[in-house]
């Protein structure tokens, strides 16, 4: 073997060719692979319980902004504490593999008992109190354990292992890849299971999706190659409470400003998000609001993948500022937007906006993340990414529904409609960003490990 201009120079019979060694590619090669299945797959969950988990609701249970403002923070909740424990737990135990596949064929069957839900079960099992109440409570305990597997198999294990197996080199590439994945997920849905939902077949729904988890999930178990990374010292209490220290947010700024920046786009997006659908086919009363939401997820997917390989060559960190421009364009586009063509190209710029925002923040987390702490900075990126967001954004978004007080008539029944004013006071909370992304726009390489000060 002679050493080339790019790595080692391979011989095949009679072929040369310049490259990195078969094994590095091979490496290479599973990683995309483990990155795109686990990531869509946890993604088609993460629709079900993000957004038709809400319209389920809406359908079948209750009309209620505040009903559905609650089920998006409680999960949200869940979530974020699971994290905290299991991100802390795979650091010290060294190991992601068991816990991202079990994790998923759990978050699977779970997924698939929410289509067990209903008023009438509800009246018939507990006829003494309101059927109405006891199945939007049911839906936001079993949404709470869904959320609690989810992310300890997905936000903790999942993105832990992503962190221990890229560089600097390739994470912008990556993580404009997976920030694409929530949009591919919602098209996969919209285009094979949207029918289900519209003709009211829940149950067959929420089983092939959770299914398809589960599935995943056991061939992972299989599968999947775990990383060996370096362990934190101290007690698993330690580990847990350690980033919530503010003299560990003293001693690595960067790492919690981006973690800032991150909460305000967040936040930004949950103010709509929850209500799009609804929006979209009640509002704007778009049949067709299937081909409108698949035309702006595949646009937006393209323009993530693409700049995604723009953000390793210009710095993730120094591109929050102009990607959440574009998102903001986007938001003040889809507020005059009527047509199918209109919410077509605002919705592009908008959720691309949004996907490269996503890209940028994460890859400049990741450049900040100890060896040894992957795992525990997911807790902290669930408090700042997830909690914050979802139990500030719908409530305000329910604020702006509220304070606008329209609705539409479904066989008799009076119903509340979220209107364009949801995307203005989105792009009001995004321009909050401004002051964490220019603290970013120069950060340097993350510490070999996140201590605290003195």
């Amino acid at each position: 073997m002679v050493k080339g201009r790019d790595g080692p120079l391979q011989r095949d019979g009679d072929r040369r060719h310049y490259g990195p060694p078969m094994r590095e590619r091979q490496a290479d090669r599973r990683l995309w692979t483990w990155v795109v299945v686990l990531g869509l797959t946890g993604q088609l969950a993460w629709t079900v319980e993000n957004m038709y988990l809400n319209v389920f609701v809406y359908d079948t249970i209750t009309d209620s902004p505040a009903a559905l403002a609650s089920l998006v923070a409680a999960s949200a909740l869940a979530a974020t504490v699971a994290t905290l424990l299991a991100g802390a737990a795979s650091d010290r135990a060294g190991r992601r593999r068991e816990l991202i596949a079990a994790g998923y064929v759990l978050w699977g069957v779970c997924t698939a008992g929410f289509g067990l839900v209903s008023v009438e079960a509800a009246a018939s099992m507990l006829p003494m109190l309101d059927a109405v109440m006891v199945a939007v409570v049911t839906v936001i305990l079993l949404d709470c354990v869904m959320s609690v597997l989810g992310a300890a198999a997905n936000d903790a294990a999942f993105n832990a292992w992503v962190t221990d197996s890229t560089d600097p080199g390739n994470r912008g590439k990556v993580d404009g890849v997976l920030a694409t994945m929530p949009l591919l997920a919602m098209l996969l849905v919209f285009g094979a299971l949207d029918p289900l939902t519209r003709g009211g077949h829940w149950v067959l729904f929420f089983s092939l999706v959770g299914g398809v988890t589960a599935v995943v999930g056991v061939i992972a178990w299989f599968g999947l190659h775990e990383t060996r990374t370096p362990r934190p010292g101290g007690t698993y209490l330690s580990s847990v409470v350690h980033g919530l220290r503010p003299s560990t947010a003293r001693a690595h700024p960067p790492l919690y400003v981006a973690l800032v920046a991150w909460a305000i786009l967040g936040t930004s997006t949950q103010v709509f998000l929850p209500f799009l659908i609804i929006y979209v086919q009640r509002y704007l009363d778009i049949d067709g609001y299937a081909v409108v939401l698949a035309s702006v997820l595949i646009g937006a997917a393209v323009v993530s993948v693409v700049g995604g390989r723009v953000l390793d060559r210009v710095g993730p960190s120094r591109a929050i500022l102009p990607v959440a421009a574009i998102y903001l364009v986007g938001l003040l586009l889809m507020f005059p937007a009527r047509s199918m063509l209109a919410v077509i190209g605002a919705g592009i710029v908008m959720m691309a906006g949004f996907m490269l925002g996503v890209a940028a923040i994460s890859a400049t987390v990741r450049n900040l993340t100890p060896p040894d702490r992957a795992g525990q900075v997911q807790g902290l990126r669930m408090i700042f990414a997830v909690l914050v967001p979802m139990v500030v954004g719908p409530f305000l978004g329910a604020a702006v529904i509220e304070g606008a007080d329209e609705s539409f008539t479904e066989l008799g029944v009076v119903k509340q409609v979220p209107t364009p004013w949801i995307f203005v006071a989105a792009a009001l909370v995004v321009l909050l960003i401004v002051l964490p992304a220019r603290r970013l726009r120069t950060v340097g390489p993350a510490p070999k490990t996140l201590e605290t000060t003195s």
